[in-house]
């Protein structure tokens, strides 16, 4: 049971904190491919969107080859900073950051796009700077779509298994997140035990689901 809850609330732990990571970057960039024009914008919509469609296993490929001791990442980190990423928690949460980060922006830019533009265009005729426009106006109108993205960012985040069992491995009690330990025991034929942590895996990820399409309805409404 210790351990149950052990993986329970490190996996919420760990999609809680990537969904505050790429929050600012997500929103940043959501806006910019609502509201902006400019060269080489379908590129980075093609590589934001390469997590969705491309296995798992080969972000995890490229995040172990970028961040591992080799890496030119991890050398960086490890040699300047003293931090050590690959087969850590770090790695759990930047593989959960990275496989969730596209669905954020997605979500983002819809909400930011469902914006009317002359709402802000008034408050800057009124003499609103470009921050104040966008924290009363653009931010509040679109808030909820944005906390449907945040609440789906987190649902993936704690799914995630491909890339994470890439680059950061399955050590128990240091890496072991709620879809490693059922893959683990299931390969240990403890079938009793993973089909505990799938139900909890489920209830979670229900709940989670469930509150994104509330908010997207409510927004519409």
């Amino acid at each position: 049971m210790e351990d149950v809850l052990h993986v329970t609330l490190f996996t919420v732990a760990v999609a809680t904190l990537s969904t505050l990571l790429i929050l600012p970057g997500g929103l940043a960039l959501g806006w910019l491919l609502a509201r902006r024009q400019w060269p080489g914008k379908a590129l980075v919509e093609t590589l934001v969107a390469l997590p969705l469609v491309i296995p798992p296993v080969a972000t995890g490929l490229i995040l172990l080859k970028l961040f591992g001791r080799r890496g030119v990442l991890g050398r960086f980190f490890e040699q300047t900073l003293g931090i050590e990423i690959v087969f850590t928690w770090k790695a759990v949460v930047l593989a959960t950051a990275v496989m969730s980060f596209p669905l954020l922006v997605r979500t983002a830019r819809v909400a930011f796009e469902e914006v009317n533009p002359r709402l802000e265009q008034v408050a800057r005729t009124l003499g609103a700077g470009p921050w104040r426009v966008f924290l009363t106006i653009t931010l509040p109108l679109a808030r909820r779509g944005l906390l449907a993205g945040c609440v789906l960012a987190f649902a993936r985040a704690l799914g995630e298994f491909g890339a994470t069992i890439m680059v950061a491995g399955y050590i128990p009690g240091q890496t072991g997140t709620l879809s490693l330990g059922i893959y683990h025991l299931v390969q240990l034929g403890q079938d009793g035990p993973a089909f505990v942590l799938l139900a909890i895996s489920v209830t979670i990820a229900f709940a989670a689901v469930w509150l994104s399409e509330r908010l997207v309805r409510r927004r519409h409404a």
